[in-house]
């Protein structure tokens, strides 16, 4: 898509205005208070230590001004013992994506995915997996994923 920047999402507040309208697409309800700050806290301890990283889709805004926040995407970082499938242990889950409906089938999904996986791959995971719901199983199917139980795993394009 022209003039689209994906950025690391370095605000709390940032952060919490995405989750709480991730969980009201997914779950069809407001987060309550006690979510969000149960979400401050995992926010707060797991962006100091770089074990979760999230980054936003931004378009240009009208006439040139301030650009707009169309999505969102985030990876958590964790290890597990290494294993012939995994040598090196280091996993990434990626979760949260979402983009606005007015932005979707425009290639935004896609982009931010391909950033999520490239940071994995960069920080040496051996694999890369996520959950999804079943209308978007197609589209990381057609992004490299493939079944793997309840997740789906990165196998590459």
């Amino acid at each position: 898509m022209k003039g689209l920047k994906i950025e690391r999402i370095r605000s709390l507040e940032q952060l919490l205005r995405w989750r709480a309208e991730v969980l009201k697409a997914v779950f069809g309800e407001t987060a309550s208070a006690d979510l969000l700050k149960a979400n401050a806290r995992y926010y707060d301890y797991h962006n100091a230590d770089g074990s979760h990283i999230a980054l936003e889709a931004l378009v240009p805004g009208a006439d040139g001004g301030k650009p707009e926040a169309i999505g969102c995407g985030g990876v958590c970082f964790y290890e597990e013992l290494p294993s012939p499938d995994n040598p090196t242990g280091r996993c990434a889950y990626i979760m949260n994506l979402y983009v606005r409906e007015c932005m979707r089938h425009s290639g935004v999904g896609g982009d931010l995915l391909k950033a999520l996986v490239d940071l994995a791959k960069f920080r040496g995971c051996g694999r890369i997996m996520l959950e999804t719901t079943p209308m978007a199983r197609a589209f990381y199917k057609n992004l490299g994923f493939i079944d793997a139980g309840d997740y789906l795993i990165y196998k590459g394009e």
